[in-house]
């Protein structure tokens, strides 16, 4: 079976440096304590009816399967630092841009990659139908933003970068 191509996957610095420290955190703190603790569960006997055993053994998999998809994760990233976009006239990776919609309703997005994006702190995904709309785009260009509702046509107002 042939293997499917990936998309590439661009982090910023920060992002980066979130998932390393995740990374970290989770290989030099947490996992140390899981398996002290899955050792001294063992030790107790009948791990078929021991509850630490059983839920520290479940938490091992789930804590060695982040870092597996961590691991991999920042491996295959292409880091980009938006602060050295030359190009700030256009809407590219970590450009935060304010836009206006039909409704006259001001929002602003910063785009970012896949694992990094946060919409509670107005970070979209680069793969986002608003970002995909946005991307290219220049102050004062209208583009089309493909919504479920049907297309929303959406104005660029400004676009800055770090």
């Amino acid at each position: 079976m042939a293997e499917k191509p990936s998309l590439k996957q661009y982090l910023s610095p920060q992002g980066a440096e979130r998932m390393r420290a995740e990374l970290r955190q989770l290989s030099q703190e947490e996992r140390p304590k899981v398996v002290e603790i899955v050792s001294w569960a063992a030790g107790n006997g009948d791990r078929s009816e021991n509850a630490d055993y059983q839920y520290g053994k479940r938490r091992l998999r789930e804590i060695d399967r982040r870092l597996r998809f961590l691991t991999k994760r920042l491996d295959d990233a292409i880091i980009i630092d938006p602060a050295a976009q030359t190009n700030r006239e256009q809407v590219f990776f970590g450009a935060t841009v304010r836009y206006v919609d039909e409704e006259d309703r001001e929002h602003e997005v910063t785009l970012l990659g896949v694992d990094e994006a946060a919409l509670e702190r107005g970070e979209v995904s680069l793969v986002s139908p608003v970002a995909r709309a946005l991307m290219r785009a220049r102050v004062g260009d209208e583009v089309t933003l493909q919504t479920p509702s049907g297309p929303l046509l959406i104005e660029v107002l400004s676009i800055r970068y770090p």
